[in-house]
C-alpha cells in the first residue's frame, strides 16, 4: 500500500477543530497554586532590595518567592542550552526589563495578580546597551564572566571568559578575499538591518510542574522535552528518570518554545512548596521571554567585468539580549551561509552573537537565515542594478549547482537552487510585458533566493510497536505543533508495514514512553525523526517476520500481523517493537577558517518572487502577487507541504511590513496586539505556492524539512521590487509605509523632517 506521497488531512485535526485537543494552559491538578511573576522595571541594574511582605500578607496568597529561596535548594540555578548564564529568578542583578524577580504563588490567579503589584524592588541601575554593534566593545558588561553548558555537541568549542559581550565569534575563511577585491572590476558594499520581533504563538508560554515522590512530573508547551528532561536533571542534580515531561499539542512554537522557558521555574516553585505549580503568560508577557535576533550585516562584494562575483566578505553582529539562549548556534550554523547560494571562490565571513540588555533572543524560524537573506538578496539586486544587468540573468550566471564547494566547503548536493529560482522566475513571467502603473500608483517586481544549512549533528530515536492484533503504534519525541508531524510519520510507517497511515497510533513527547530526539526545531524532524522512523519500521517488519519463521510459515509469504501472533503464541499475544536511532556524520568547521566537508547533511532552498504597487503620496505597499518556491525532496505529505509554505511566507511578511518591537529604556512600548502589528487575513496577497520536482537521496523516502524554506526570499524580493516600482531603496526592516515615505520624499530632495 503505497503511503507516502498522499494528501491526507493531519490526523488530529478532527481533535482540534472539535476543541478535544490537550493543551498544557488546560491543565487543572488538585492542590494546584498559579505563579504570577513580579518584573524588573529597569534594563540593568544590581538588586538591593525585595520587598515582598505587602503581598505576602494579602490574603489567599500561599507564598512569595525569590532567587534567594530558590537558591538555597539549587545552590547554582543558572541554566541555558549554549552558556548557564540564566538564573531562575534573578540574582544579585537584572539585565533586561521583565526580567523575572520574585513569583506570587495562590489557589486563585487574580489574587496572585493582586499581589503581584504589592512587591517592590529598588536597584541601583547600571549603564546599559542595546546596539550589536556598540556591545562588541567591552565599556558596559552584560556578564562578568561566561560558562559554557557544554551540552551540545556543536558547541563544545565554547569557552569561558570575561571582560566581552561577544558569546560567540564564528570565523570563515575561503581563498584569499583581499587579493581577489584588490583584482576587482567593481567592488560594492551595503549594510543592513533587521529589527528584534517577536514569536508571538496565540497559545503564549506554560508550564505546570507537580513534585512525586522522588520525582517531578512537568507539563509543558516546549519544543524540546528531551533537553527540558536532562536540564531540570542537571539543575537539581538527579538521575534523568526522575523527571517526567509530557508535552502535547503545541499552539505554535516557531522556535520560541525551545530548550528551557519556564520549567526551571515551574520546577522549582513546586519542589519548595510541595505542590503543583501553574504559570501561564499573558500574551503581553511573551514579550519579555524569547525574540528573534536583530542584526547589522556589512556585506562587500567584488565582481568581475563579465558579471561574475569573485568575493564576497560578510560581518553579522547578533543581537543577543541579555541571555545566551541558543543564539551562539544561530552565529555559527547561519553565519557560514551569510555570502548566499552563489559559486564565489573567496569568502570572509564574521559572525558574533553579541549580549546585550533587551529580551533574549533565540530560535525563530529560520534560525536567522531570514535575517541573513533579507541582506544578500538586496545587496545582489543592487549590483545587478548598479552594472546595468537584468536581476535574474545576475544571479543565474552566479547561482551554486550541485557538485560544486559551498564557502564552507561542503560540496552542494541534493539542493534544488536552480530548479527553484527557475520556478519563481517562470511563475513571475518575468519576460513578458509588465504593467508599471500611472504616476502615484508605481508597480514593480522582486526576487530573491536563500539556502540553509540544516543543524548537525543531531540524534533521533523512535519506536514502532505491531500489537498481537496487528495495530501498529509508534513512539516519537518530536513536538507536532501544526507541522503535521505525527501525519508524516503514520505515513511513513505506514509505508513500510504496507498499511494506511490512518491505521497508525503516534505517540508523541512523555520523556517516561517516548525515545529521545534532540529537539523539534530548524526542519530538522522530517529527515532525523523519518529515518529513525523508517528504520524502526523496517526493524519491526523484520522482527515479525522471524517471529512468522518461528511460527513455522513458510517464508517468502506475508502473513497478516495478527495472525503471524496467533500462530506463534496460540492466542491474540504479544508483541513486535521495532527500534531504531538516527544520527548523521558530521565534521565540525575548522576553528580559524570554518572549513569542513561535511558540515550538514542536506540544505534547503527557498524563492520568492513578489509584484507591489507603491501609493507614492502615503508610501503605502500593497503586495499584488507572492510567488515561492521551496526544495523539500520528494513530499510526504503535499498538501501539508503547501500549507507550510503559506504559514512561512505570511509569517515572513510580517517581519517584513509591519512588525517591531519598540524599545525606550529599554522598555518595550509595544507590548500588545494592539499596537505590535501581525498580519490580518486582509495583508494576505494572492499567493501561488511550488514544490519544486527534486529529492534528497539520504532522506526518508527523498524527503527533507520545509517549515523554515518559505521565509527567505520574501523580505528582500518585497524591498527589490519596491526599488524597481520608485527606486527607493529600504535598507533596514520593517519596510513601513512611513519608511517608504521618508525615502521617497527624501530621493525627491524634500525630506519630511524639514516639514
Amino acid at each position: 500500500m503505497n503511503q507516502v506521497g498522499r494528501n491526507i488531512p493531519r490526523l488530529e485535526v478532527h481533535a482540534k477543530v472539535t476543541g478535544r485537543a490537550d493543551y498544557t494552559h488546560h491543565l487543572r491538578l488538585p492542590g494546584m497554586l498559579y505563579g504570577k511573576v513580579f518584573r524588573s522595571t529597569v534594563p540593568h541594574g544590581l538588586i538591593r532590595s525585595i520587598d515582598t511582605q505587602a503581598a505576602q500578607a494579602l490574603p489567599g496568597v500561599h507564598r512569595v518567592i525569590t532567587g534567594a529561596d530558590i537558591q538555597k535548594l539549587i545552590p547554582e540555578p543558572y541554566y541555558g542550552p549554549a552558556f548557564h548564564d540564566q538564573p531562575i529568578l534573578a540574582l544579585k542583578k537584572v539585565r533586561h526589563v521583565g526580567e523575572p524577580v520574585a513569583v506570587v504563588l495562590a489557589s486563585d490567579p487574580h489574587v496572585a495578580e493582586q499581589a503581584v503589584q504589592l512587591i517592590s524592588a529598588e536597584y541601583e541601575e547600571l549603564p546599559a546597551v542595546y546596539d550589536e554593534v556598540e556591545a562588541m566593545q567591552p565599556d558596559i558588561l552584560v556578564h562578568d564572566v561566561l560558562r559554557p553548558a557544554g551540552t551540545f555537541a556543536d558547541l563544545k568549542h565554547l569557552k569561558g571568559r570575561g571582560g566581552t559581550n561577544v558569546a560567540l565569534d564564528y570565523h570563515l575563511r575561503r581563498g584569499d578575499v583581499d587579493a581577489a577585491m584588490a583584482r576587482a572590476d567593481h567592488v560594492i558594499e551595503h549594510t543592513f538591518k533587521t529589527q528584534q520581533c517577536l514569536h508571538l504563538a496565540f497559545e503564549p508560554f506554560v508550564s505546570v510542574a507537580e513534585p512525586g515522590d522522588q520525582r517531578l512530573t512537568i507539563y509543558t508547551a516546549n519544543q524540546s522535552p528531551s533537553f527540558v528532561r536532562i536540564e531540570i536533571a542537571r539543575l537539581f542534580g538527579w538521575p534523568e528518570n526522575r523527571v517526567r515531561v509530557k508535552v502535547p499539542y503545541l499552539g505554535g512554537g516557531f522556535g520560541g518554545k525551545l530548550y528551557i522557558k519556564l520549567e526551571a521555574l515551574v520546577a522549582a516553585l513546586s519542589m519548595i512548596v510541595r505542590r503543583p505549580v501553574k504559570i501561564a503568560l499573558t500574551m503581553e508577557e511573551q514579550f519579555y521571554m524569547i525574540t528573534k535576533h536583530a542584526t547589522t550585516f556589512r556585506i562587500k562584494s567584488g565582481v568581475g567585468k563579465d558579471g561574475r562575483l569573485v568575493a564576497r566578505k560578510c560581518e553579522v553582529y547578533w543581537n543577543g539580549g541579555a541571555y545566551a539562549d541558543i543564539g551562539p548556534r544561530v552565529a555559527q550554523k547561519s553565519g557560514f551561509t551569510a555570502a548566499g547560494p552563489y559559486d564565489i571562490d573567496n569568502v570572509s565571513v564574521d559572525s558574533y552573537e553579541i549580549y546585550t540588555n533587551r529580551t533574549p533572543a533565540g530560535a525563530l524560524r529560520g534560525f536567522g537565515v531570514p535575517q541573513l537573506v533579507w541582506a544578500y538578496e538586496s545587496h545582489t539586486d543592487l549590483i545587478a542594478r548598479q552594472l546595468g544587468i537584468d536581476p535574474v540573468d545576475f544571479r543565474r550566471k552566479n547561482l551554486l549547482r550541485n557538485g560544486r564547494p559551498h564557502a564552507s566547503g561542503t560540496v552542494l548536493q541534493d539542493a534544488a537552487i536552480t530548479e527553484v529560482f527557475d520556478s519563481v522566475v517562470a511563475r513571475m513571467g518575468w519576460d513578458k510585458p509588465f504593467d508599471r502603473g500611472s504616476e502615484t500608483l508605481r508597480r514593480g517586481r522582486g526576487i530573491a533566493i536563500g539556502l540553509k544549512a540544516v543543524i548537525s549533528p543531531t540524534t533521533s530515536v523512535a519506536i514502532v510497536n505491531i500489537s498481537a492484533d496487528g495495530s501498529t503504534t509508534a513512539y516519537t519525541g518530536t513536538v507536532d505543533m501544526g507541522q503535521g508531524s505525527d501525519t508524516a510519520y503514520a505515513l511513513i510507517v505506514g509505508e513500510v508495514l504496507g498499511i494506511a497511515a490512518e491505521e497508525v497510533r503516534v505517540i508523541h513527547s512523555d520523556t517516561d514512553v517516548t525515545p529521545y530526539d534532540m529537539g523539534t526545531l530548524g526542519s530538522r524532524s522530517l529527515y532525523h525523526m523519518g529515518n529513525a522512523m523508517r528504520l524502526a519500521a523496517e526493524d519491526a517488519r523484520t522482527k515479525l517476520r522471524a517471529l512468522a519463521v518461528e511460527a513455522g510459515l513458510p517464508e517468502g509469504t506475508n502473513y497478516p500481523p495478527a495472525e503471524v501472533f496467533k500462530k506463534r503464541y496460540g492466542m491474540q499475544a504479544g508483541n513486535v517493537i521495532g527500534t531504531a536511532s538516527f544520527v548523521p556524520s558530521y565534521k565540525p568547521p575548522a576553528p580559524q577558517t570554518g572549513q569542513s566537508d561535511n558540515v550538514t547533511p542536506f540544505w534547503m532552498v527557498g524563492g520568492a518572487g513578489v509584484e507591489v504597487e507603491v501609493d507614492t503620496e502615503t508610501g503605502k505597499v500593497h503586495i499584488l502577487r507572492l510567488v515561492n518556491a521551496v526544495d523539500c525532496g520528494k513530499p510526504i505529505n503535499p498538501g501539508v507541504a503547501r500549507a507550510q509554505i503559506s504559514g512561512a511566507a505570511i509569517m515572513q511578511l510580517g517581519f517584513t511590513l509591519s512588525e517591531a518591537m519598540h524599545l525606550d529604556g529599554g522598555q518595550v512600548t509595544n507590548a500588545s496586539l494592539a499596537d505590535y502589528k501581525i498580519p490580518g487575513i486582509g495583508d494576505i496577497p494572492p499567493m501561488d505556492n511550488e514544490v519544486v520536482a527534486a529529492e534528497q537521496h539520504s532522506g526518508p523516502f527523498g524527503a527533507k524539512g520545509i517549515g523554515e524554506s518559505g521565509t527567505f526570499g520574501v523580505s528582500p524580493a518585497i524591498a527589490n521590487a519596491i526599488h524597481d516600482a520608485t527606486g527607493v531603496r529600504i535598507m533596514e526592516l520593517p519596510i513601513t509605509a512611513e519608511a517608504v515615505l521618508r525615502a521617497l520624499r527624501a530621493q525627491a530632495g524634500r525630506p519630511l523632517d524639514d516639514e
